[in-house]
């Protein structure tokens, strides 16, 4: 199948004493991402049960899409404020429709 769209599960998990912090700094990607050509989804969920754990699902027409948002502004400057705020570097997947 051509121009299949990329979806995207990405998680993020907050130090303990670092979850508000976070999730300023995520809140922020939203709307500037939503406003982007070839966004297709974009949604920041927060677990029930731990609220150190960050996911965002995505939806995007392309690859082109996907790269052109990874090197936008407000991602960028998101990626930098991450340093002391998560346990780990950001768990990012790429996926694509198969049923």
């Amino acid at each position: 199948m051509t121009n299949q769209t990329i979806h995207i599960v990405a998680r993020i998990t907050a130090l303990p004493n670092k979850v508000e912090e976070l999730k300023a700094v995520l809140l922020e990607l939203i709307e500037p991402t939503r406003q982007e050509a070839g966004a297709i989804k974009y949604e920041l969920l927060q677990n029930q049960y731990d609220q150190t754990d960050f996911t965002f699902v995505e939806e995007w027409t392309s690859s082109e899409a996907l790269n052109t948002h990874l090197d936008s502004p407000h991602f960028q400057a998101a990626a930098a404020k991450l340093e002391g705020l998560v346990t780990a570097a950001p768990d990012i997947r790429r996926y694509h429709f198969v049923g």
